[in-house]
């Protein structure tokens, strides 16, 4: 039961931390494009 549990809240963080790497990623990318669109402007 212990392992269970553990293996539970092991997939949770993991799960946690990957959803903030993804959004992190996307956020970087809409800078991207923000300053090529910025530049295809001038």
């Amino acid at each position: 039961m212990k392992s269970l549990i553990t293996l539970f809240i092991v997939s949770t963080a993991l799960l946690l931390s990957g959803c903030n790497t993804v959004k992190g990623m996307g956020q970087d990318i809409q800078k991207a494009g923000e300053k090529i669109e910025g530049a295809a402007k001038k």
